[in-house]
């Protein structure tokens, strides 16, 4: 660890002066050698330097939101090369380069300020050997090594010796006891911030190779720094906790107002944006009417969650408009006062019940069948021919008036075109019929 910080030294002299300008100020609050004073100094580094990276938060998003719309064909070339992994993945690797889009960009906020954290960890490491480091000199030095948070020196390690902690002016029991709650804490807001991640802003029906990456690195980044974190010096362990806790808040605060599309945290905001929208008739924010222009706009690419969200307000008796807003549906609020159902639309058909197969069969020996909608329907002239019996002759009107006689040959043609048959199998006859 101390090779790879000195690697860093050229940003040791501004990390160095920034904590003493910080102290300056809460050492006249705090006095200037208290824990107090170097402790805040430490936190006050690691917001100005999260503020500093904002931008590259801001890169991070736009990245995250362009491998969002990527989505639809990734699950093209999963669904296509599902049996060809490493097909898959190749062209996965062709559709980021066609793209321009990196999915590990995500890691950018950490690589940027791994160089100030490799700074803060030369210069609390060079307290604690009593060496002056950048503008840290003599009564400064001093200084710092006397300052303590919670009993343990700012400059000690979990790993150091008794004799070393006492030279400090501190007892070992509390210097291990508070590096131990402090690693267990950075883990586990590490831990929780990649698990939020996962879990509520990740669409789940495209699975992707960087989504088992960030899988893969939330168990393994808290871990590491469990294991790192016994070769922290406690002025470290303060600046990592830190930056973890803003990184988890700063995360909330993404998810909560801008998720992922098809994630759980996009059903969320969409649930509450669909109650906002319902109860003030109006869309108030701009980022939520950006929200739903960009809805709108999909049309019949949105997802679930999203036609779940246009229908709510369908029901409500509002439409959604391409410029983001939100007016009065007349044609829902005619269907509703007409035929008493909703503004999604008409009332639903009822469907009949079914009836057995000895009901249907009852029907059919009396002559008549019914159908699913409750109407009686006679049965079909060719099934009342074959009911008839063979040698059944039907009477026919003469033309002339004669009503004792029939053409010649009429009864015949009459029974040949009552007994016609279909062609291929004939019918089987009912049980109940006549022979």
């Amino acid at each position: 660890m101390d090779t790879i910080a000195s690697l860093f030294s050229f940003i040791t002299t501004p990390v160095s002066w920034v904590i003493v300008q910080f102290h300056s100020v809460y050492g006249k609050l705090f006095g200037p050698d208290t824990g107090w004073a170097w402790g805040l100094s430490i936190v006050s580094l690691v917001i100005l330097i999260r503020i500093c990276l904002i931008p590259l938060f801001v890169k991070q998003i736009k990245a995250t939101r362009a491998m969002q719309t990527l989505q639809p064909e990734m699950k093209k070339i999963q669904e296509r090369y599902k049996s060809d992994k490493q097909r898959q993945s190749e062209e996965m690797m062709k559709l980021y380069k066609e793209s321009g889009t990196n999915p590990l960009s995500s890691c950018l906020p950490i690589l940027a300020q791994s160089p100030f954290f490799f700074a803060l960890y030369h210069v609390l490491n060079s307290i604690a050997t009593g060496k002056e480091i950048g503008v840290i000199d003599g009564p400064l030095l001093e200084s710092a090594r006397k300052a303590h948070i919670f009993g343990a020196p700012l400059a000690a390690k979990f790993m150091d010796s008794a004799d070393k902690v006492a030279s400090l002016g501190a007892t070992l029991t509390d210097v291990r006891v508070i590096t131990a709650v402090m690693i267990i804490l950075m883990s586990a807001s590490q831990f929780f911030t990649q698990r939020q991640l996962m879990t509520k802003n990740v669409d789940t029906t495209v699975k992707t190779p960087f989504m088992q990456q960030q899988k893969m690195l939330m168990y393994v980044f808290p871990i590491m720094f469990a294991i790192f974190g016994i070769n922290f010096p406690v002025g470290v362990l303060v600046y990592w906790l830190t930056t973890n806790v803003w990184t988890m808040g700063q995360q909330m605060f993404v998810i909560r107002r801008n998720p992922t599309p098809g994630s759980k945290a996009q059903a969320a905001f969409l649930e509450r944006l669909q109650k906002q929208v319902t109860h003030h008739k109006k869309v108030r924010g701009r980022g939520n009417v950006n929200v739903i222009k960009a809805i709108v706009a999909k049309g019949r690419d949105r997802n679930e969650f999203e036609r779940k969200f246009i229908n709510g307000l369908t029901k409500a008796g509002l439409a959604a408009q391409a410029d983001g807003t939100v007016v009065e549906s007349e044609t829902a609020v005619a269907t509703e006062t007409e035929d008493g159902a909703t503004a999604a639309g008409a009332p639903r058909r009822q469907q009949p019940k079914r009836q057995s197969k000895a009901k249907r069969q009852s029907a059919t020996a009396q002559g008549t069948a019914k159908q699913p909608d409750g109407e009686e329907v006679t049965k079909t002239s060719l099934e009342k021919a074959q009911d008839q019996p063979e040698d059944a002759t039907p009477t026919a009107k003469p033309a002339g008036g004669n009503t004792t006689g029939n053409k010649p040959g009429s009864g015949t043609r009459s029974k040949a075109k009552s007994g016609q048959q279909r062609k291929g199998q004939q019918r089987p006859k009912h049980p109940s019929s006549k022979k």
